[in-house]
């Protein structure tokens, strides 16, 4: 019988997953743990996050898709998801954020079990994410933007032009202004 590559609090209690942290046997990803040999890939990453969401029908973005991605080192929380347009849901779980948006179907993949925004989506709607304050981005948004990027998930090309391809959606020019931000060469 194969051994599966996650085990959660359905599995152990809460208490034993952690002492088998502090032993070494396991390692925490997201909200389950593993073990320490299995590969942190984007699949174990989207399957730790759909087993914290509440209903299939939530799709992972921003934040937490950046991290399923492999562009974020730790998993947000709140998880940070969207609906698309026609679906209706409440959500009453505090770990989990939810905004009702537009997605187009090649906005959205599944992995393993996980609806996700795809990457190039992602990186969109984080640039166009508010901020602390006028203008500005988050740190942690400035990260998986520049994650997604470095790790070649998101060409800065695509990015660039698919910024331009918004026109006149809410956010746009900022979100092309914090793109030239997080992307400056260092002196220019």
């Amino acid at each position: 019988m194969p051994r599966p590559r996650l085990l959660t609090t359905d599995d152990w209690p809460e208490a034993e997953l952690r002492a088998a942290v502090l032993a070494g046997e396991l390692v925490a990803v997201g909200e389950c743990w593993a073990s320490p040999a299995e590969p942190q890939d984007a699949a174990l990453r989207a399957a730790a996050a759909a087993w914290s969401l509440p209903d299939r029908r939530l799709v992972a973005a921003t934040r937490t898709a950046a991290w399923v991605w492999g562009a974020l080192s730790r998993s947000p929380l709140p998880h940070e998801c969207v609906l698309p347009g026609r679906v209706r849901l409440r959500v009453d779980d505090p770990t989990v954020r939810v905004r009702d948006v537009g997605l187009a179907p090649e906005d959205v993949t599944e992995l393993a079990g996980l609806r996700l925004t795809v990457p190039l989506r992602t990186a969109v709607d984080l640039l166009r994410a508010p901020g602390p304050s006028a203008g500005r981005m988050h740190r942690a948004d400035e990260d998986a933007v520049r994650g997604l990027v470095v790790t070649g998930l998101v060409p800065l090309d695509d990015l660039r032009h698919a910024l331009e391809r918004l026109g006149v959606v809410p956010m746009a020019r900022q979100a092309e202004r914090r793109m030239a931000t997080v992307f400056c060469a260092p002196g220019a």
